[in-house]
């Protein structure tokens, strides 16, 4: 299939695939960015589609997984700027308002429950939390970098399962 063809039969089947990308979100400028970033990646990748399969099925499949991409990207954006902001704000004794006496019960609170996380792992969480990068803190640690995000990992767990218990 020629370029022009191929681009032809796109523009056959937007409505379809602008049907088909209503199920996934809620707004119909969500949907146009949806198909839009779909003919990206289909013309960018024109030359992995053969010409014996299935044009309609291709496309599909490129706009879920484009679906699917976006909305991990997004929770995983909004997860680490919400868990960031809410251990900075916890965490950071400077930006905390002592005059308050239950400001700084809370931090004495947030302190008593970071003890309380394996010391590996809080080791490793600290070390993120302050800025470092996976490999140095491996690098620091001696460790593999899975290791690393292992430990962060669980030690985030471990932290918001011992806040949720206190509230």
């Amino acid at each position: 299939m020629t370029p022009i063809e191929f681009n032809n039969q796109l523009i056959l089947m937007e409505s379809n695939l602008l049907a088909f990308s209503r199920r996934f979100v809620k707004t119909q400028e969500e949907a146009n960015d949806l198909l839009q970033d779909t003919f990206v990646k289909a013309i960018s990748n024109r030359e992995k589609f053969n010409d014996d399969t299935n044009l309609k099925a291709w496309l599909y499949t490129i706009m879920k997984n484009t679906f699917i991409n976006n909305y991990r990207r997004n929770n995983k954006k909004n997860s680490i700027m919400m868990n960031a902001e809410n251990i900075t704000n916890l965490s950071d004794k400077k930006k905390v308002n002592f005059l308050s006496p239950l400001a700084d019960l809370e931090y004495k609170e947030l302190r008593k429950r970071l003890e309380q996380i394996k010391p590996d792992y809080r080791e490793a969480f600290m070390m993120h939390f302050e800025g470092y990068k996976y490999q140095e803190i491996a690098d620091h640690l001696g460790i593999p970098i899975g290791t690393v995000k292992t430990r962060i990992f669980h030690a985030r767990n471990q932290l918001t399962s011992l806040l949720s218990k206190e509230g």
